[in-house]
C-alpha cells in the first residue's frame, strides 16, 4: 500500500503548502485553496515557473522526456517532453503506463500482523428473521419492469401521505425502480447479472424480509423468474403460512382503471407496513454492520485525506467483526498486484484476477479501455489519469487481508473485507453494493456530489475543507482537516467509525437523509438490448 504521510504539518494555509505521498515521489500536489501563483517559493526553495491549481502536481526536479513521473511511489505516467522543476505537471504532458498484466502476480504474499479485536462496540439495529440486521426499517416495493414505474410512483406517494403516518416505526416506503425487465435478451450471457441484482436488492437487510412486487404481466422478467420459490428465506415464513410471493399484476382482469391499480398496491402495502411497524430496534454488535465504501467526484486529495481515513476506518470495522466492501473495478485495476498480495488465500486472489479479466474483456468489446474512466472533473481536480486515480482509490480498503470476492449482483456471505466487483459508475456501484447486502454506505468526494440512496444511509466524506465549508449541509465528515494539518488520518477514521454507529442506530441522520436526496437504482446489464 502507498504511504499516506504527507509534508503537511502545521503549515498556515497562507503559506505555500505542498503534499508529497512517498519518499520516491518527484512530484507533489498543491494544497492551498486557489492554488499557487507563478514565482511562489516553496519551503524547499523551489520556485514555481507557472501557476499551479490546487490539487495539481508540481515537478520537484527536472524530468527529461520519457522519465517516469512518480506519485504514491509508482509511475503514474511518462513525460512526453522535458519538464522543468517548478512546472505544472498535468495530463497533457504525460503518456499513461500500460495496464499491469494479470499473470505473474504476487499471490497471498502479504501477511499483516493480526490486529487486536475491537470489542464492546454496538449499535441499535433491526434484527431480521434470516439473522441479518437492518439500520433502517423500510418498505421496498420491487418492480419487475420499467413499464409499471409511473403507477408504482403514484401509489408510493399516496402510501406516504395516507398510510405511513399510521405506522411510526416504519422509516420510509421506496419503489425499487429500474430500467430493466423487457426489451432485453433475457437469456443471453450476462443477463443473469441484472436479474440477481434486483432479486438480492429486494432482500436487503433494511427491508425486513418484506418482499412485495408490482408486475405488468407481459414482461420478460416474470415475478417467478425474479423471485423463484425458496428465494425468500424460510425463516421469514410467519405462523407456518405457506411461502408465497406477494405480486400485484397490473394486467389482471380484476383491475378496472388506474385507481383500481393504485388501490391494489396500497392494500397490499398496508399488510407489509403492519408487520414492519411491529419491529423495534435492539442492541446488536458492530459486527452486524455491512458497509460499502465508494468514491465519486474524486480529486487529487481523495487519496491524501478522505480515502486513507476511510481505509483506517475499514481496518477498525474489520477488527470489530463487521463486513466491508470495496469496489469500482477500473479504479483498482492498476493496483491489482497490491490486491492479490493481500488475499487471504490463492483462491481469493484467483477470484480477483477472474473479475478483472472479465471486465477487461467487457471494455474491449465496447472498443474502450480503462482510460475512459477518468472524467473532466477528475482532471480539473488534479488527477492526470486512471493510474493516479486508482492509487488513491485503493486506500479505502485499508490494510487488512482481503477475505472474499463477489461477482456483480451476488450476495455477501462472509465477514471481513470483500472485493465486490462493480463498474466505477457511482449509481451502478451503489446499486450492486445494495444487492450484496449493504446496510450502511460511505461515499468520499473531492469535487462534490449530492449522491444519495433511498434504500440505505449514505455518509458523505469531503476530501477538502473548502468543499466541506461550501457544501456544509451536504457533507457529513470533513477529511480536509488532514491536509490542513489540524487532524490526523487516525483521528478522522475514528470520527467516521463513531458516526457510523450513530447513523446505523438512527440517532443521527445523514445530510442526504435529511434532505431526502437519492439517486435512482441503475442495474448493470452487459447483455444485449433487443
Amino acid at each position: 500500500m502507498p504511504a499516506t504521510e504527507t509534508a503537511a504539518t502545521e503549515t498556515p494555509k497562507s503559506s505555500p503548502h505542498t503534499i508529497r505521498m512517498h519518499e520516491r515521489d518527484n512530484v507533489a500536489i498543491v494544497g492551498n485553496d486557489g492554488g499557487l501563483a507563478a514565482g511562489t517559493v516553496l519551503s524547499s526553495g523551489l520556485t514555481l515557473r507557472e501557476r499551479v491549481p490546487q490539487g495539481h502536481k508540481v515537478a520537484l526536479v527536472d524530468l527529461p522526456a520519457g522519465a517516469a513521473v512518480l506519485r504514491y511511489g509508482i509511475p503514474i505516467g511518462y513525460a512526453i517532453s522535458d519538464i522543468k522543476a517548478g512546472s505544472w505537471v498535468h495530463e497533457r504532458l504525460l503518456n499513461m503506463p500500460d495496464a499491469r498484466g494479470l499473470t505473474d502476480l504476487p499471490i497471498a504474499t502479504v501477511k499483516p500482523p493480526v490486529l487486536p479485536a475491537l470489542e464492546g462496540y454496538t449499535f441499535e439495529g433491526y434484527r431480521n428473521a434470516d439473522g441479518s440486521v437492518g439500520t433502517r426499517n423500510i418498505l421496498a416495493i420491487t418492480q419487475t419492469v420499467q413499464c409499471v414505474a409511473g403507477v408504482t410512483d403514484s401509489a408510493v406517494r399516496r402510501i406516504k401521505e395516507e398510510l405511513l403516518p399510521r405506522y411510526p416505526n416504519v422509516d420510509d416506503v421506496v419503489a425499487l425502480a429500474h430500467g430493466y425487465g423487457c426489451g432485453v435478451a433475457i437469456d443471453a450471457p450476462g443477463a443473469e447479472i441484472p436479474i440477481r441484482t434486483l432479486r438480492n436488492i429486494s432482500l436487503n437487510p433494511n427491508f425486513g424480509g418484506e418482499v412485495m412486487v408490482v408486475s405488468l404481466g407481459c414482461e420478460k422478467l416474470q415475478p417467478e423468474r425474479l423471485m423463484p420459490p425458496g428465494t425468500i428465506p424460510i425463516a421469514d415464513q410467519r405462523a407456518g403460512a405457506e411461502q408465497k410471493l406477494d405480486v400485484v399484476c397490473l394486467q389482471d382482469d380484476a383491475h378496472v382503471g388506474f385507481m383500481s391499480m393504485i388501490e391494489s398496491v396500497m392494500r397490499q402495502a398496508e399488510v407489509h407496513l403492519q408487520r414492519l411497524n411491529a419491529r423495534v430496534r435492539e442492541t446488536v454488535p458492530a459486527s452486524e454492520l455491512v458497509v460499502g465504501v465508494q468514491c465519486g467526484g474524486s480529486d487529487a486529495f481523495s487519496g491524501v485525506t478522505a480515502n486513507p481515513a476511510v481505509g483506517f476506518c475499514t481496518d477498525l470495522l474489520v477488527r470489530a467483526g463487521a463486513s466491508v466492501m470495496f469496489s469500482e473495478t477500473t479504479e483498482v485495476r492498476d493496483g491489482i498486484d497490491q490486491l492479490t498480495s493481500r488475499a487471504t488465500t490463492p483462491e481469493v486472489a484467483d477470484a480477483m484476477i477472474r473479475e478483472m479479466a472479465w471486465y477487461d474483456a467487457y471494455l474491449t468489446r465496447g472498443a474502450v479501455d480503462r482510460s475512459a474512466n477518468t472524467t473532466p472533473g477528475n482532471k480539473k481536480g488534479g488527477l492526470s489519469n486512471i493510474v493516479e486515480k486508482a492509487m488513491g482509490s485503493i486506500v479505502k480498503s485499508g490494510s487488512v487481508p482481503i477475505s472474499g470476492v463477489l461477482a456483480p449482483g451476488e450476495k455477501l456471505k462472509t465477514k471481513g473485507l470483500t472485493y465486490t466487483a462493480t463498474p466505477a459508475s457511482d449509481f451502478i456501484c451503489g446499486t450492486l453494493q445494495l444487492a450484496a447486502g449493504m446496510n450502511l454506505h460511505v461515499f468520499t468526494t473531492g469535487r462534490g456530489t449530492p449522491y444519495g440512496l433511498a434504500e440505505c444511509p449514505v455518509i458523505k466524506v469531503a476530501t477538502r475543507t473548502d468543499l466541506a465549508r461550501r457544501w456544509h449541509d451536504l457533507m457529513d465528515v470533513n477529511a480536509g482537516t488532514i491536509a490542513d494539518g489540524t487532524a490526523t488520518i487516525e483521528q478522522v477514521g475514528w470520527e467516521l467509525f463513531h458516526l457510523m454507529l450513530d447513523v446505523a442506530s438512527g440517532r443521527k441522520k445523514t445530510w442526504a437523509e435529511q434532505w431526502k436526496l437519492h439517486n435512482s437504482l441503475v442495474l448493470f446489464n452487459p447483455a444485449p438490448v433487443t
